[in-house]
């Protein structure tokens, strides 16, 4: 079965797959195919049943793992499984008989608005760092961007009423800048251009004390500072990935749903949809107060 993965990865990365999704390609079908030579001794992936595949999943479920991780390892292994099936290493996927777990609606707990305040003002423009901390903060709750598009920007990406972003699976999309957000990145602009004056760096609009590109897990330190200094509810995970949850609710409460999907730069409404489930019956009613039929007839 070595030929068919290897093959399958070789695919994903001409596909121009991010190195995150080919890792997670990779690590988890190899630890499938690992289970199944072990476990099963099955070492031809002709000899792969479904009644094979349910195993596997329970196992994984006796271990501990939730109905979410499940179906993430789902996704993954139906990919692999169609892959193979379009180049002829198999005659029958048998991902076709193996369903999806049920997924337990969770509400998605977000920072409160005192919260997002308290943390914009951890971070000032005493310095480089400071600034350029505060600018990632702002621009993530203002924007709702990704920790990987926001690492990702280039100093041309940023524009005078728009930030340009290129999401997942290099899609495009545009996402606007308000008026206070365009005044944190003048700042920090200024702050940029004074302390790597005369030092030759690359592209990328944030950059480490050292002029390096940032990466995801320096957001994380800078979220969880802010965190612990703003003093973020416990219950509450304090990530670039809760500022996006911050911002997808905050748009919902006065946007249509398409709108703010295309802003969120989601492939499917249905993703966005989880957000929903955030906002509280008091906004549900004051919005629907303040745009029912007879009330705009009057207006």
């Amino acid at each position: 079965m070595y030929l068919e993965f290897e093959d399958f990865l070789f695919n994903s990365q001409s596909r121009g797959l991010s190195p995150k999704t080919i890792k997670s390609y990779r690590n988890t079908t190899a630890l499938f195919l690992k289970y199944l030579d072990n476990e099963m001794n099955i070492k031809d992936i002709n000899d792969i049943k479904p009644i094979h595949v349910k195993k596997y999943f329970k196992s994984k479920s006796d271990s501990g793992c939730t109905n979410v991780y499940l179906n993430s390892i789902n996704k993954v292994l139906r990919a692999f499984f169609r892959y193979c099936k379009e180049e002829e290493y198999i005659i029958i996927n048998p991902m076709e008989k193996v369903k999806f777990s049920r997924e337990e609606k969770k509400v998605i707990e977000v920072f409160n608005d005192n919260e997002v305040s308290k943390m914009l003002l951890v971070y000032d423009f005493s310095n480089y760092l400071n600034a350029r901390n505060k600018t990632i903060v702002s621009i993530q709750l203002d924007t709702g961007i990704r920790a990987s598009e926001t690492i990702n920007i280039m100093n041309n990406h940023i524009q005078e009423d728009r930030l340009f972003i290129r999401g997942k699976g290099n899609k495009e999309r545009y996402v606007p800048i308000s008026l206070e957000l365009r005044k944190v990145i003048k700042r920090y602009n200024k702050h940029k251009s004074i302390y790597f004056k005369g030092k030759e760096i690359p592209n990328n609009y944030f950059l480490s004390r050292t002029g390096r590109p940032l990466t995801v897990e320096a957001l994380e330190r800078i979220y969880k500072k802010a965190g612990t200094i703003a003093q973020v509810r416990n219950q509450i995970r304090c990530s670039p990935h809760t500022a996006r949850h911050y911002y997808s609710v905050k748009m919902l409460e006065n946007n249509d749903i398409y709108t703010v999907s295309k802003l969120l730069g989601h492939s499917k409404i249905n993703i966005t949809q989880t957000y929903l489930s955030s906002l509280t019956n008091e906004k549900i009613i004051e919005k629907g107060i303040c745009t029912s039929p007879l009330s705009s007839l009057n207006k």
